[in-house]
């Protein structure tokens, strides 16, 4: 089971009896699953249940993290640099509100890191989904001015993560590692 169809993000691979079976959550909201039987017995096969909705541990999580870095005196002492790259991970595969609270996150984490703390170049899964948004939201004229909050936050975060790229004076590497080479060849033509 995996919240990839290609099997490579959050898998979870069980196999024989029910007692080696253990409850696992999986971000987002798809599942996929393979079963796979390797015919060494007539058995019907397994049964799990799936129940969506859990949002407990986000939520506590979020709590947590939240207030630890809104605490100047602990901050310090907190591994921002895993941190920032756990978050980015979770406002990648997040969707709806649990998505919007992780960005919220990582213009906290931005706002309060010291100069090398964050490997910048990871939003780029992030800045490729607000740059599809931009571009949308060029063609949709009919509604002019209207951002989706999901739009907002990500201008806030790149925005705020440009100006703290600027201070450290490494803004050329920072945007030339969020574009591709052909969108940079685009731009150049354009």
């Amino acid at each position: 089971m995996s919240s990839s169809s290609d099997f490579q993000q959050d898998r979870h691979s069980f196999s024989g009896s029910p007692q080696k079976w253990t409850d696992f959550e999986l971000p987002g909201d798809t599942l996929y699953y393979r079963f796979t039987s390797d015919m060494s017995n007539t058995e019907w096969g397994y049964k799990f249940t799936v129940t969506a909705g859990h949002l407990g541990r986000f939520q506590t999580g979020f709590e947590i993290l939240k207030q630890m870095l809104s605490e100047e005196r602990v901050v310090p002492h907190l591994p921002l640099a895993k941190i920032w790259e756990w978050q980015v991970g979770v406002a990648c595969r997040q969707t709806g509100h649990q998505r919007l609270k992780a960005i919220h996150l990582l213009l906290k984490i931005v706002q309060c890191s010291a100069q090398r703390d964050c490997d910048l170049t990871l939003l780029k899964p992030l800045w490729q989904l607000f740059t599809h948004m931009e571009n949308n939201l060029c063609h949709e004229l009919a509604r002019p001015g209207i951002l989706l909050p999901l739009h907002r936050a990500l201008a806030e975060l790149f925005f705020v993560t440009e100006n703290r790229v600027t201070e450290l004076g490494s803004l050329q590497e920072y945007l030339l590692a969020l574009n591709t080479e052909d969108h940079l060849h685009r731009c150049t033509a354009q």
